[in-house]
């Protein structure tokens, strides 16, 4: 049985009114001793206090009440008015006053029925009733606010209003003669409109909601609105009882006409009292109102700043996305909204953007036009706050895009507040996909959590890497990435309704030059996937292998396979290889200008299959005629391979069985399943090559025998593994130093190394984590060893000692403190004898305080190196997109004008990449990294579309996948003539899968041009015949002999120039005399003379240079530049393609591993083995 003494008494009921009048009685009986803590609220008035003012529920019912009097005693009023007769003149009958009942006459005004009114005595006990609660009430409440001056309570206007309304009544119970004495009641509508106000905010207060200040104060205004027209209709219809005694309903016409400043005049006062009153309440409205609309308009606009609300019906009715960033550019608004409203899904989806800066101007006119005004809502607020998130629904929305700011100085500050932002969303919307932007690579472990993340640094680096061996893959990777225009739902169903296969992408497709034509069809390429089994492309290639059903798609559709991703799996493999068996529930990803499901040919199913039953198989294998000849006029079969190609630079070998004379070469057929006898399987790893397996006498002796493995450090949590070329023993920080000599090397410079490969020069601010990224790729196991890239890394700021040691491990990788302002620094570092040099932007330059000139030192700074080392391949990093006009800026090509007016008419045309037609972005030397927001913009309707990338970047590595490579069409290759029978010569050899061709050809020059650049060949100018015939021919022969004679050192005299000048302008002079041919043809040579004169003075002045620092300038070559060419990209060309010559093909590589026997290699085996092993305990820490 329980102890009743243990028991915890009840608590008193506290709080409840008979216990404010009683007190807590109970406890008094209690032995135990009680403490009181809060001895104030024990008093009466205290008690009362807490029930009336402090507790917001009995806080609130108390307001409601007094409301409820207030407008009770409103409602009796017009009862009254509506029973009274002032004819009957009561009131002063009892007080023997004279009353008339006659009508009004003009100059005399009858103030009796003015003064006294008809009130019946239940009315009038009603009214009195009303008028002592009220008063009693206000009376409480002002004892119980007193707080020790007595005026300030008796000389509120509330105050006063309830004595004007509530005293006379109580005069008139202890007087009865004065029971029909009239009493302003209807003043008790201000009084109910300040109780309203006070009601609502303990309304709020009681339910615990932040009230809106917009709803305050249309309250208040209309409130005020209404109690200002409801004491005009009552006072003129009771002062003009004296007059024309009108009703209410006349007085609320004309209180209705007078304010809407109509005025008809048919209904007037007609007394000097109404009038005067209608003067007041005029004045009164000019002087309330308008303040009640000034705060009004302010609250709204206050309220567009911040946005208001994303109502909860509309969040669960409509589907919304919300945007997070720091601040919203127009850029990056535009570019967003083009991007995810590119696809006919996501038309009926609404953009909630989240932002803590007030919208811009170019931002609010950009949402005020109707296609964006009905879609986007920009709320300002914090992803921090719960308040904040809760008005952006952020629970109901489909998706969640936090993006970094990428201008900040400090871009670890910018990353921390993202993952604040990410943390505060997971915590409040835990089912909300993430899809966050991250800045550096070391701060994304603590995203993890998010669906999809894209690291922009790691981006970044491994794309400029990739651009030094495969040329151009920032712009493959961007075009990829990008939603072409033509996908919209108008042309798929235009297509859909005219039957056509294929919708090609609209981009220049009107342009007169034939490369734009191509190129812009092909950038409308995109990656899509679907089920084996419901795929019309490649549902009859079940059970064959993956480069069978890839070369035949590509021959039948235009379709290009590039990678599968199992059921019961969720990496993707791309290009798993021959050996991979297809299966129905195979989840394959192509390259297409459209996905299947909006392509219109399964109309020629039934007629395909009918045909296809009719072929005959040949021999063994049991394969269609037609997929062994392949329609490229194949006649007969060679199932002859040539030896192992080399990763980077294969040949595509002739077959040698040709003993009859003009007989085609032929292609092996693309076998259904891989038969090992006829695979070339080049295994990296043991290094088949005669040249790579015995390291020549230079190496041993050098110790630059290299082995494949592991990094054992890496500079940051989360960095993907990846097999790379390693040295035995990691170099010594003092060697990594490429311009300082130590003990134990003595070199100085690039050039005294002797590297046999050319160098790649990476021109950085700092050496941040992500530059890790840069080196891994060109450094993986499958590049040859022998074509390996020396890399040195101009620093401004010297490298931290974790950064160091993470690349002491990779063979041929120096660091040099410089800067690409210096001409020494430069030439020291090598750039004379470099194969690329890949500018990176600054951090301290990304942020400026106009737009767009972020980039103004980097552009300055590139185009001065495009001038001194013409033959250098420069790639550069921008901050803004719109800035690569600016590259290899040449103010007088009429080519790039007409580049820069075709840029112009896409972008009037829509198109998400206007600038795509620019020269250097179509060969791959300028990169933004602010092109890849659209990657992760796709991923909400392609989510497989970042592990793709990072896949084709290298950034992954995942067992069974290829990697991406490049291989150049040569004379030897031509033999192949089309890329079709590229793509079968490619499945049927090695594996490898084509998805794009690299095209350099040159470019063409107008007339004037071609003069131009023919006369630049010329050293000097025969200008004799220009010669004014009043000249001797002496002075002709002169003056011909000494230009001759000097014209091959006139570069070494400024003197001489000069007075060539001062020539051509006393010729331009003259010019008037001769012919418009002749002054065109003085002015070009002119010109021409001025150009090559520059010229000549930049290569004086870098050879100059070099002998100051000793270097030899015979490597040194001023002439030779590729302005005369264009290169451009062709992603999944048509079958029919014609291969030209230096033509590079993107190739898909299957993975070397896969085929690799299990046995593990014979050499180096224990360096593999131990670097694998830090490095897996690395990753797992």
């Amino acid at each position: 049985m329980v102890d009743l003494d243990s028991e915890v008494p009840p608590l008193p009921p506290r709080y409840r009114f008979r216990d404010l009048l009683l007190g807590d009685q109970g406890w008094q009986s209690d032995d135990r001793v009680q403490v009181e803590f809060y001895m104030n609220e024990n008093t009466f008035k205290e008690r009362l206090k807490l029930f009336f003012i402090k507790n917001q529920r009995s806080s609130l019912r108390i307001r409601l009440f007094n409301f409820s009097l207030k407008l009770l005693s409103c409602f009796l009023y017009i009862i009254r008015v509506l029973l009274d007769d002032p004819t009957q003149g009561l009131g002063c009958k009892e007080l023997n006053w004279s009353c008339s009942s006659q009508n009004y006459t003009p100059g005399t005004i009858d103030w009796s029925p003015i003064i006294w009114v008809n009130r019946s005595l239940p009315l009038w006990g009603l009214q009195v009733s009303v008028a002592l609660i009220s008063l009693l009430e206000t009376l409480l409440l002002s004892y119980l606010s007193y707080k020790g001056n007595i005026w300030e309570q008796i000389l509120r206007i509330p105050f006063l209003l309830e004595v004007i309304n509530a005293v006379p009544f109580i005069i008139t119970i202890f007087w009865p003669d004065l029971r029909n004495l009239f009493i302003p009641v209807f003043l008790n509508c201000w009084l109910a409109k300040h109780a309203l106000e006070n009601m609502i905010n303990d309304l709020h207060r009681a339910i615990q909601r932040t009230q809106s200040a917009m709803f305050n104060q249309v309250l208040i205004l209309i409130s005020t609105l209404l109690c200002l027209i409801f004491t005009c209709i009552c006072g003129i219809q009771h002062l003009e009882r004296a007059g024309n005694r009108l009703t209410l309903f006349d007085s609320l016409y004309f209180c209705i006409v007078t304010f809407s400043t109509v005025g008809f005049g048919d209904v007037t006062p007609k007394i000097w009292p109404s009038k005067l009153l209608v003067v007041i309440m005029i004045c009164v409205a000019l002087v309330v109102l308008p303040i009640q609309f000034e705060q009004l308009a302010y609250l709204w606009m206050e309220r567009q700043k911040s946005g208001g609300n994303y109502s909860r019906h509309r969040a669960q009715t409509e589907k919304h996305v919300v945007l997070c960033v720091s601040s919203l550019k127009i850029d990056l608004l535009m570019d967003f909204l083009n991007e995810f409203y590119a696809h006919p899904r996501l038309q009926d989806y609404y953009v909630v953007i989240l932002c803590p800066a007030e919208m811009d101007a170019q931002v609010r006119r950009v949402l005020q036009i109707p296609m964006w005004s009905q879609r986007v809502i920009y709320l300002q607020g914090s992803a921090l706050k719960d308040q904040d998130l809760l008005r952006a629904k952020m629970d109901d929305a489909e998706a969640c895009f936090i993006l970094s700011s990428r201008c900040e100085v400090d871009r670890t500050a910018a990353d921390h507040q993202t993952i604040l932002r990410a943390w505060a969303v997971k915590d409040f919307a835990p089912n909300c996909p993430l899809y966050v932007q991250i800045l550096k690579p070391e701060n994304k472990f603590h995203i993890k959590f998010a669906d999809h993340i894209v690291c922009e640094e790691e981006f970044k680096y491994a794309m400029l890497a990739l651009n030094c061996i495969c040329p151009a893959t920032s712009t493959l990777i961007t075009l990829l990435v990008h939603t072409s225009r033509g996908q919209t739902a108008p042309w798929e169903a235009f297509r859909q309704l005219t039957g056509t296969k294929q919708i090609f992408n609209r981009e220049s497709q009107q342009s007169p030059e034939q490369w734009q034509k191509m190129y812009g069809r092909c950038s409308g390429n995109e990656v899509y996937h679907i089920n084996l089994e419901e795929s019309v492309f490649f549902a009859e290639y079940e059970g064959k292998s993956f480069t069978y059903a890839s070369f035949h798609a590509h021959k039948k559709f235009g379709v290009c396979l590039i990678g599968i991703r199992k059921e019961d799996n969720k990496n993707i493999l791309l290009n798993p290889g021959p050996r991979y068996i297809m299966s129905s529930t195979d989840i394959c990803f192509y390259i297409n200008i459209t996905k299947e499901e909006n392509s219109a040919f399964k109309k020629q199913e039934k007629h395909r299959k009918k045909h296809e039953s009719k072929l005959s198989y040949h021999g063994a294998s049991r394969l269609p005629v037609h997929s062994i000849i392949a329609g490229m006029g194949t006649v007969a079969i060679d199932l002859q391979d040539a030896g192992c190609r080399m990763s980077s630079g294969p040949t595509l070998a002739l077959p040698s069985e040709g003993g009859k004379e003009g007989r085609r070469p032929s292609i092996a057929p693309v076998l259904e399943v891989a038969d090992s006898s006829s695979l070339q399987t080049c295994d990296l790893l043991s290094d088949q090559s005669e040249d790579e397996t015995t390291p020549s006498d230079e190496e041993v002796s050098a110790g630059l025998e290299y082995a494949k493995g592991y990094p054992p450090y890496s500079p940051y949590i989360g960095s993907s593994p990846t097999f790379c070329h390693l040295l035995h023993e990691k170099v010594p920080f003092c060697c990594l130093r490429l311009d300082k000599g130590c003990q134990h090397n003595y070199y100085e410079d690039a050039k005294a190394y002797g590297f046999k490969n050319k160098l790649i020069i990476v021109a950085a601010e700092t050496a941040g984590n992500g530059l890790y990224n840069f080196i891994v790729p060109l450094r993986a196991y499958y590049r040859p060893k022998k074509e390996l890239n020396p890399i040195v890394l101009l620093l401004d700021n010297p490298p931290d000692m974790h950064f160091l040691d993470a690349i002491c491990w990779f063979p041929m990788v120096y660091y040099m403190v410089g800067s690409i302002d210096n001409l020494d620094d430069l030439l020291r570092c090598g750039v004379t004898f470099a194969a690329n040099m890949v500018v990176v932007d600054k951090e301290s330059t990304m942020s400026a305080e106009e737009d767009y000139m972020a980039d103004a030192k980097t552009i300055v700074n590139v185009q001065t190196l495009f001038r001194l080392f013409s033959s250098l391949s420069i790639i550069t990093e921008l901050t803004h997109p719109a800035n690569m006009r600016f590259m290899q800026f040449r103010a007088k090509d009429c080519y790039s004008l007409a580049l820069s007016k075709l840029e112009k008419k896409e972008r009037e045309k829509g198109s998400n990449l206007a600038f795509m037609f620019r020269l250097p972005f179509a060969a791959g030397r300028v990169f933004s990294i602010s092109m890849l927001d659209t990657l992760l913009y796709q991923s909400f309707v392609k989510d497989y579309m970042i592990s793709i990338t990072r896949l084709l970047l290298g950034l992954d590595t995942t067992p069974g996948s290829g990697f991406l490579c490049s291989m150049k069409i040569t004379e030897e290759d031509l033999w192949i003539r089309t890329y079709a029978r590229l793509y079968q010569k490619l499945c049927s050899s090695t594996g490898d899968i084509p998805i794009g061709v690299y095209r350099t050809e040159s470019q063409k020059l107008t007339t004037s041009e071609s003069r131009e650049m023919a006369s630049q060949s010329q050293i000097s100018i025969n200008v004799e015949e220009w010669e004014d015939t009043k000249d001797t021919k002496e002075q002709i022969s002169y003056r011909s002999n000494h230009r001759n004679s000097t014209s091959s050192d006139q570069s070494d005299h400024p003197l001489l120039r000069r007075k060539s000048m001062q020539w051509a302008r006393r010729l331009s002079r003259r010019a008037p005399r001769h012919s418009g041919r002749t002054a065109e043809k003085i002015n070009q040579q002119r010109m021409n003379l001025y150009k090559r004169s520059e010229r000549q003075e930049l290569a004086e002045l870098v050879k100059n240079r070099m002998k100051h620092l000793g270097l030899s300038p015979a490597g040194y070559d001023e002439m030779n530049d590729h302005q005369n060419t264009l290169s451009y990209i062709l992603i999944n060309p048509s079958p029919d393609t014609r291969l030209e010559l230096n033509d590079i093909v993107y190739l898909i590589r299957p993975d070397p591993l896969a085929y690799a026997p299990n046995t593990a290699p014979s050499r180096k085996d224990s360096f593999c083995n131990t670097v694998g092993q830090d490095t897996r305990e690395e990753t797992q820490l």
